[in-house]
């Protein structure tokens, strides 16, 4: 095990709402050696997390963690004081509703330890928001993952301007210390960076189909054997400055920068309005639609462990 995880092993963390993100986290969580505790009202959410827990094991074993038992580390407890009474994290993943996560965290304060780590895994509301109800609105951060949870590397911190640098510093060591890429965002901004990138490029892929210059199973394919490829192993920016040759960024800006600017001049404002829908919904079912949602997931976490493994092997130089 990671002796950075050391400290945590055996540990409890709390997830409040055990849906695809929470039972995400929770068999991230046990993998990592963390008894976890999930917290819903759904009466039958034992058996819907710990399906989808068991079917996120053969991934977690690909990406090298060893094979556990979801029923020696996992248990379950409708009420959220007592599901938080002994964690030392707190990772809700409740409804986007901000009432419902400002009564949430203020029940969660009053009940958990005063030295809990306190996260949400929100995707657009910010900590702000969701600390009103709080006394102590030092203790709270957004913990923002992308699906699915216990693949996807990128963990989003976006605190609040109050809270504490010592509440950022700690949930920095304690992803870093489950293997996550986390990156600290200097302002809260709806839907943070990752969501905004993915609504912007998605917002275009609507326009390219409404308008009828590519179908929705081209368009997939066009994007994963281009940009899919290339931001997988290098970012926006870092393949501009490859693209410039010896000249680097400057000379990719100063040679594209007017075509770009042009494309974004031209790019699509659809609406996602019943026509568009429809559209899109009969392009995807015939694309797609003969296979279950299941087996389309287990292609695609498969692929996605291999392309995790291949970037995490080590970098051997190019001799030229």
């Amino acid at each position: 095990m990671d002796s950075a995880l050391l400290e945590y092993t055996g540990k409890t963390a709390a997830v409040i709402g055990g849906g695809v993100v929470g039972a995400s986290w929770a068999a991230l969580f046990a993998a990592h050696g963390l008894q976890v505790v999930i917290s819903d009202p759904d009466p039958d959410i034992e058996r819907k997390a710990m399906a989808m827990i068991a079917a996120a094991i053969p991934s977690l074993v690909a990406l090298g963690h060893a094979p556990f038992d979801p029923a020696a580390r996992i248990r379950f407890e409708r009420d959220n004081g007592y599901a938080v009474a002994d964690a030392f994290i707190v990772q809700e993943c409740g409804p986007e509703r901000p009432g419902f996560k400002q009564a949430v965290w203020e029940l969660i304060e009053a009940s958990a330890p005063a030295d809990a780590l306190l996260c949400s895994s929100s995707s657009g509301l910010p900590a702000s928001l969701q600390q009103t109800e709080m006394h102590d609105q030092t203790r709270l951060i957004i913990a923002h993952p992308f699906n699915p949870v216990h693949l996807m590397p990128l963990v989003e911190l976006v605190p609040s301007p109050t809270t504490d640098p010592a509440v950022i510093a700690r949930a920095v060591a304690f992803y870093d210390a489950l293997g996550k890429v986390t990156r600290v965002i200097r302002k809260e901004i709806p839907g943070f960076v990752a969501n905004r990138l993915q609504a912007a490029i998605f917002r275009e892929c609507v326009s390219l189909v409404r308008n009828g210059v590519v179908t929705v199973e081209e368009l997939d394919d066009i994007v994963t054997t281009s940009v899919g490829v290339r931001w997988a192993t290098a970012g926006p920016f870092l393949s501009l400055h490859l693209g410039g040759d010896a000249g680097g960024l400057p000379e990719s800006v100063e040679r594209l920068g007017p075509l770009v600017e042009r494309l974004w001049a031209s790019l699509g404002t659809p609406r996602l309005d019943e026509q568009t829908k429809a559209l899109i919904l009969l392009q995807a079912d015939d694309s797609y639609g003969a296979w279950s949602i299941a087996d389309l997931t287990a292609t695609r976490d498969a692929k996605e462990v291999a392309v995790i493994n291949a970037l995490a092997e080590p970098l051997v130089p190019v001799v030229r």
